[in-house]
């Protein structure tokens, strides 16, 4: 499969902190991997670095075979390369269908002084971002909620809407981090089915994810990452039978539990 991201050497200091040294790394286009290692092993560090919110000390980062350096986390966005976070980033005081809304504003032609001077495609315009934005509650089930308060929502239903947001972004890369954390069992599993239809819709996604059920249910590759270095990369089979992750991350007390 061709490369739709590649990081190359990638290397970020906080002080004299190497938090991530020399990382190489590629995803494949319609692929979903999964980037797995401790608490403080660079995962979510990487995440950032990719989407612009951290600048590297050294490596390169090409999207779709563009550079990303220099470029505002919004430009990256633009490009297709969209990401979720640990904490929910809702718009809390506003309804469902208004999150959507928000996220498809991005993607329209209005300017302020096209809706000052009330132009028809305007309202034309607004129209069909409502039956988008309806359309994509009800891929993520979340349709009947469309006026309820974002902050009113269960917290699996928030993190459901948080990956409705980033899809009406249009994403060719989606970038999760840790999207069931807090999720209870039965939650999980619907995530991991929703997940396997947005893969049906030709996009790509990179996951930082501790549920490990969840990972080597989903995943075509593994990267464990530890101490910002990256460790094993390999099939679902092969990273929980790989010696140094099981020293690393995943314990003794898993591999008696696969095995």
């Amino acid at each position: 499969m061709t490369p739709i991201l590649q990081v190359q050497n990638l290397a970020v200091r906080f002080g004299g902190l190497l938090a991530i040294a020399d990382m190489s790394l590629e995803v494949r286009e319609g692929e979903v991997l999964s980037l797995i290692g401790p608490n403080g092993a660079g995962k979510t560090t990487a995440f950032n670095a990719i989407t612009g919110y951290l600048a590297p000390a050294a490596g390169e980062i090409e999207f779709q075979g563009r550079k990303l350096g220099g470029l505002k986390t919004s430009q990256i966005a633009a490009l297709g390369l969209v990401r979720t976070f640990q904490k929910t980033s809702l718009f809390a005081g506003r309804s469902a269908l208004d999150n959507i809304l928000i996220g498809l504003h991005l993607q329209g032609r209005q300017t302020p002084l096209a809706i000052m001077l009330g132009l028809p495609y305007v309202a034309r315009e607004e129209r069909d971002l409502v039956v988008e934005a309806r359309r994509i509650l009800d891929f993520v089930g979340l349709l009947k909620r469309q006026d309820e308060l974002a902050s009113a929502l269960p917290y699996g239903e928030q993190r459901l809407l948080e990956v409705a947001i980033a899809l009406a972004a249009r994403p060719k890369l989606l970038m999760l981090d840790e999207p069931v954390s807090g999720m209870n069992p039965s939650e999980t599993a619907s995530f991991m089915a929703k997940l396997a239809e947005i893969r049906a819709l030709g996009i790509t996604v990179l996951l930082v994810e501790h549920d490990m059920k969840m990972v080597m249910g989903v995943s075509d590759r593994v990267v464990c990452l530890s101490q910002g270095r990256i460790i094993a990369d390999g099939t679902p089979a092969q990273i929980q039978g790989d010696p140094e992750v099981i020293r690393a991350y995943l314990g003794e007390r898993y591999r008696r539990v696969v095995g």
